[in-house]
């Protein structure tokens, strides 16, 4: 779908159009018959028109369903009470049918039709081109070009075209769009790199182990693909329910028809199976759910939440266990500095101050966390960057060294920095005339909200389960803190997307991510739920619901509200039935005729549109995380203003 089709206003939507149009014929021809005398061959023909253009949003459709795969979907019960109501003479009846069937179906299909464009977003990850290195010269090379065995050489900032192996030099690899973890990984000869990640600090040599166009990140577009192809497959309740339905009914009007007019007068049971039909027509059935879905939909949207189909919302109300990314959906995805160790002769303020003063020379994202801690750092000189390892100056005199522990040696602080390093953080030693005098822990935090949502969420008896790419130790630490027992780290795409069905063994799932990394899994999930405010193209692609803003407490509002559409839903649904279960005997033994059951079917949608509209009903607690959001933004406008 194109960006101009997606914004087509309705008066110029073809699919609203028409069932528009029938309903202006069906209406019209509903004053002539009754306000007109004579008018009635008029009337007759604009209840035809009417008939023909709303059986056209879905008949031919149905059909063809029904020949080329044997889907019996709840269009096709729609068509056959038309059809009845057709033979029967009774051309208005059909005309509403085919009319009230036609318009809630497209107010749904346009109340959740949602931009689908960001999946192939995962494919510009990966450079157009390569820089190879043969028989120690180097030449620029089409990715499509890369096989096995090339050796790449990759500058600092330059995105790594392939999977591969490093072999020789020292840096810090961005892997953040691709695993997930938030702080940057040191790699080293030896080390296993992946596609799409960002080289930050020294050059790196790279033999490829994978293709250029069979690597992770093309295996992640095809995972997400398939996935997407599987969930399409899923009917909806009301087609569910329509399969045993249509044969049933079909087989019953058969059998009415045959028997009865071995019995009895043929041309008299012939018509009674044509009610029969018209009886058995889920007509309410069919209207209230879209009006259920649509009402619901538009109130979820008021508190911050995109649901994209009726088959999510329904689906959304009957899932049982969620798996959450831990970066960016749990945490803040914004690295900062989370404890300040020291000897007894250096302040805090001193080893801060010292560390940003090296660090704001530096291009790693954990410089920027520091620097942030200690804007009114000192000046450093004589500034020296060992890629992947540390920097060093000249800070008043004084020879200062940052790095990591594997390159600085914490000496007296050893103890506490491996406590540091147990609770998740990255730890940065300062050296200061190769003396060690202190240590800063970065980690990204815990959004303040989670350990409340989550406790929430368990106590409903919701499951809870974090998947993450990142590492195990910083994985289970925040995992402690947020009140989530069961955690899998470690975990590329592709396993998120394991570990997804998994879950989904035991009942219905949802998954809950922001990243590139979460495309698979959400895609695979039952419900897959996107962090739309910082979520990338393709995790808002892959889900099936996506959120406007980054509270967490949106996660269980969006659950009560849909379970209550679905119990809405449900409640339709027994009505529906229940009036078909009623009108079917009386229709097989005459008592009523194509009139009265016509009526009878008509007071049943005004009744469950009405209950369904009940689902656009928005409890004031359900709008508290967008008005605390908007206040929070205020608030934050308000102390830049006065800073």
């Amino acid at each position: 779908m194109t960006e101009e089709e997606e914004h087509t206003p309705w008066w110029r939507d073809r699919a609203v159009l028409i069932p528009v149009a029938s309903g202006m014929s069906l209406l019209i021809g509903l004053i002539l018959e009754w306000f007109i005398p004579g008018a009635g061959l008029v009337a007759t023909a604009l209840f035809w028109v009417s008939l023909l253009l709303g059986a056209s949003q879905f008949a031919p459709g149905a059909l063809k369903g029904l020949v080329t795969s044997g889907r019996l979907g709840i269009g096709l019960l729609m068509t056959i009470s038309a059809t009845g109501a057709v033979l029967l003479g009774f051309i208005e009846e059909a005309a509403a049918l085919a009319f009230l069937y036609s318009i809630a179906e497209a107010l749904e299909d346009r109340a959740m039709d949602k931009a689908r464009s960001g999946l192939r977003a995962l494919l510009a990850l990966i450079p157009s081109t390569a820089t190879i290195i043969t028989h120690g010269a180097t030449r620029t090379v089409p990715v499509e070009g890369l096989v096995p065995g090339d050796v790449l050489r990759l500058a600092a900032g330059e995105r790594l075209a392939t999977d591969g192996v490093v072999r020789s030099g020292r840096s810090s690899l961005d892997v953040s769009a691709i695993t997930g973890e938030s702080i940057p990984v040191e790699v080293g000869p030896g080390d296993a790199v992946l596609a799409g990640s960002i080289n930050t600090t020294g050059a790196l040599e790279v033999e490829a182990t994978a293709a250029g166009t069979d690597n992770s990140l093309t295996t992640v577009v095809a995972l997400v693909e398939q996935a997407q192809a599987d969930k399409g497959q899923r009917a909806r309740i009301a087609d569910r329910l329509a399969r045993p339905l249509v044969p049933g009914v079909l087989i019953l009007a058969v059998l009415v028809a045959v028997v009865g007019s071995l019995l009895g007068d043929p041309g008299v049971w012939i018509e009674r199976a044509l009610v029969v039909l018209v009886a058995a027509s889920p007509c309410a059935l069919a209207i209230s759910v879209p009006v259920t879905v649509v009402s619901a939909i538009g109130a979820a949207s008021k508190f911050g939440v995109v649901i994209k189909s009726g088959a999510a919302f329904e689906r959304l109300g009957g899932i049982r266990h969620l798996a959450l990314d831990k970066t960016g959906t749990l945490t803040r995805n914004q690295p900062t500095v989370a404890d300040v160790l020291t000897t007894e002769d250096t302040s805090r303020a001193d080893v801060l101050g010292w560390a940003a003063a090296l660090e704001a020379h530096s291009t790693h994202p954990l410089a920027a966390a520091i620097t942030t801690a200690s804007p009114q750092a000192p000046t450093a000189q004589q500034v020296d960057e060992a890629a992947g390892q540390g920097i060093t100056g000249v800070i008043d005199g004084a020879q200062i060294a940052v790095g990591s522990p594997r390159w600085l040696t914490p000496g007296p602080l050893a103890a506490q920095v491996e406590a540091l390093e147990s609770k998740g953080m990255t730890v940065v030693i300062v050296h200061r005339n190769d003396r060690p005098v202190g240590a800063v822990g970065v980690r990204d935090e815990l959004r303040p909200e989670t350990p409340e949502v989550i406790a929430s969420l368990t106590d409903e008896g919701f499951g809870i389960t974090m998947l993450t790419g990142d590492n195990t130790r910083t994985a289970n630490a925040l995992a402690h803190e947020a009140g989530i027992t069961d955690v899998r780290a470690e975990l590329r795409p592709e396993d998120k997307a394991t570990a997804v069905a998994d879950l989904a063994e035991r009942g219905p799932v949802a998954m809950i991510g922001d990243g590139i990394n979460d495309a698979p899994a959400l895609a695979s999930a039952d419900i897959g739920i996107a962090m739309g405010a910082k979520g990338s193209d393709a995790a808002v692609e892959s889900a099936d619901v996506a959120f406007t803003g980054d509270d967490l407490r949106l996660i269980p509002r969006a659950l009560h509200h849909a379970r209550r559409g679905r119990a809405i839903i449900n409640q339709n649904i027994v009505l529906s039935l229940a009036i078909i279960i009623i009108l079917l005997p009386l229709a097989i033994t005459g008592v009523l005729g194509l009139a009265a059951v016509v009526l009878v079917h008509e007071v049943a949608e005004v009744i469950v549109i009405a209950n369904g509209l009940r689902a656009a009903r928005t409890k004031h607690s359900e709008l508290a995380p967008v008005e605390a959001a908007r206040t929070n933004e205020h608030e934050q406008m308000a102390d830049k203003a006065r800073t």
